[in-house]
């Protein structure tokens, strides 16, 4: 058991078979098959490098950020929250996240929904929401693990269906889906975009910068500048002592330098592992999914679309962020509403209000990559605020998920409970 729970949470082995299969099945050479495979789980694990980079020093970035503007709240990271509850749930954890993995292909080889789920870290954050609010109702672990599987594989077949037609528009193919559970948010972030159809050529790749502006059309030297700014304004608002506290025996005005571009490094790392693995992975699939499920396709990470709008990126981590922190005023406005206030993380503002903005630039150029991220910021900061007194009946405190697709289908799944069995 502990072996197969070990084999579906790590995707880097789990695409690496995959691609094993795929090349066997297509009858390559032992050294093809070798060589194939290989190259996927090494760029997977790559991608993953990179995004521990970024998301070690985005987490940096949150604290000197809390403490230097005096905010206090809830931190909207789910790795946090995932914790807390896999101390008390794992058993049930673990087997909801197994059967919705078995359930999802089953799902795509029964229904026309044809995506194959392949990030399994979001798999297992929905599987604690799943879990956490069927015990809140004081379901059984039966009935949990077998209501909370069944509803993670449908959804991970499902839910990437409603991105596809701004997929198919991107990749300029029907070969890859987007698998991340802000699906609904990114969905609505292409539909958002059409409202702004008639500039869909003003993209935020062909902004025409001024002259002086013009290191912005290098992606990674664009990010680096946002990147130096937010670190810099974030610490001399939190001030040297803290800083230093942070920073270790690193200077503390060299701290935000080095963090800014760890965040840069990491991007750069990140996207040289995507370009890897997914050249790899769709070559295999092609053989399995004619085979076995028609039509399949692998549903992948947020990082997998950047390269086709990296401006975009830039701008929808600031439209999130800005929403994120607009929505803790109004929160800290109104604490009879709401019962928490939310802080963004800027790790999930910056990967799934990026991956907005990406979405909605398809299909309304900038303006679409705007008001996409910045609702989508919105929807990570106040969608949370439903669900989290439900965690708190089960002492989960001091952390939430964030994540859209969670907190709709959460709240959906509460209610119903709801009438079923009464908190």
């Amino acid at each position: 058991m502990n072996f197969i729970i070990s084999f579906l949470s790590t995707p880097a082995v789990l695409l690496g078979v995959v691609a094993f299969i795929g090349l066997v099945l297509q009858k390559k050479s032992p050294t093809e098959v070798f060589t194939g495979a290989s190259k996927t789980l090494i760029g997977f694990l790559i991608f993953g490098i990179g995004a521990s980079a970024m998301t070690g020093a985005l987490q940096n970035f949150n604290k000197l950020f809390q403490h230097g503007f005096n905010i206090t709240g809830v931190i909207a990271s789910p790795e946090a929250a995932t914790a807390l509850a896999q101390g008390t749930y794992g058993f049930e954890v673990s087997l909801t996240l197994i059967l919705g993995f078995v359930l999802n292909l089953v799902f795509a080889r029964i229904t026309k929904f044809k995506n194959i789920f392949f990030t399994t870290g979001h798999s297992l954050f929905f599987s604690c929401v799943l879990v956490l609010i069927m015990k809140a109702h004081g379901f059984d672990t039966a009935v949990t693990i077998a209501v909370g599987g069944t509803i993670l594989g449908f959804m991970s077949a499902a839910l990437p269906q409603f991105c596809q037609p701004f997929m198919r528009k991107m990749t300029g193919g029907d070969e890859q889906a987007i698998g991340h559970f802000n699906m609904i948010g990114y969905g609505l972030s292409g539909y958002i975009g059409r409202l702004f159809s008639k500039y869909e050529n003003e993209t935020t790749e062909s902004i025409q910068f001024p002259k002086w502006l013009s290191i912005f059309r290098d992606f990674l030297m664009g990010l680096s500048i946002v990147m130096l700014i937010l670190f810099y304004v974030a610490t001399l608002k939190a001030g040297q002592i803290f800083t230093q506290e942070l920073a270790g025996s690193q200077h503390w005005l060299v701290f935000p330098l080095v963090q800014a571009f760890t965040f840069v490094a990491g991007m750069s790392v990140l996207m040289t592992g995507v370009r890897m693995f997914l050249a790899e992975i769709t070559a295999a699939f092609v053989i399995i999914s004619e085979k076995y499920i028609p039509g399949s396709r692998p549903a992948l990470d947020v990082p997998t679309v950047f390269p086709y709008a990296p401006n975009a990126v830039i701008l929808g981590f600031i439209c999130a962020y800005a929403a994120g922190l607009l929505a803790v005023v109004v929160m800290a406005a109104f604490p009879g509403v709401f019962p928490v206030v939310i802080i963004p993380a800027a790790h999930i503002c910056f990967f799934s209000g990026g991956t907005a903005a990406v979405f909605g630039n398809s299909s309304g150029g900038w303006r679409g990559a705007v008001a996409g991220s910045f609702i989508a910021g919105l929807f990570l900061a106040f969608l949370p605020t439903i669900l989290y007194p439900v965690y708190g009946t089960l002492g989960i405190e001091g952390a939430t998920f964030p994540n859209i697709d969670y907190n709709v289908i959460g709240t959906l799944l509460h209610k119903i409970m709801q009438l079923i069995k009464p908190v």
